[in-house]
């Protein structure tokens, strides 16, 4: 998704569109490494303006994913959105000397160079920040049992809860003396 850097002047212009995930390599990649799987396009919504030396873009992405649980490995869908705002500033040639303190604008900065500004990169690092590192299909999954592999989330399993560890079974003859 690119901006001409021509149409962009002190008032506000607003772009809705929807993308397909194949428009997004990065997202292509996260889906073919099985993070998760997208059900639907990604929805953008983009406002920018021109304001003093800089390009003010503030948008919102969203699209529907499926996921595989962290505890309970179950299938599940899961809505991803979010909103930002990005400064970007003409690229310069030459580099400072010295060494600057960062401001919290600089920290959501980019720079652009030629006629246009493509946003494509940006829109798919915050989809990518959404997926969760540890997806929940429920904040009380249960998960599945660790000696059997039944899910706990279905029914109790038949295993003996008082087993000991293999970790530590060799120190259960163990004793102590005081």
């Amino acid at each position: 998704m690119k901006i001409r850097i021509a149409d962009i002047t002190e008032k506000t212009k607003f772009i809705e569109t929807v993308e397909e995930v194949n428009s997004f390599p990065t997202l292509i990649q996260a889906q073919d490494a099985g993070e998760c799987k997208f059900l639907s396009p990604v929805s953008v919504s983009l406002s920018f303006s021109k304001e003093f030396d800089h390009i003010l873009v503030q948008g919102s992405v969203g699209t529907k994913v499926s996921l595989s649980c962290s505890r309970c490995l179950s299938e599940f869908s899961s809505d991803l959105s979010s909103t930002f705002t990005i400064f970007y500033t003409k690229a310069l040639t030459a580099q400072p000397e010295d060494e600057v303190e960062l401001g919290e604008q600089d920290l959501i900065s980019a720079t652009y160079s030629g006629d246009e500004i493509d946003l494509s990169a940006e829109i798919a690092e915050q989809i990518l920040l959404e997926i969760p590192y540890k997806p929940l299909c429920a904040e009380e999954c249960s998960g599945l049992c660790a000696s059997c592999g039944a899910d706990l989330n279905n029914s109790d399993c038949s295993c003996n809860s008082n087993a000991v560890s293999m970790a530590f079974s060799s120190l259960q003859g163990l004793k102590v003396k005081h």
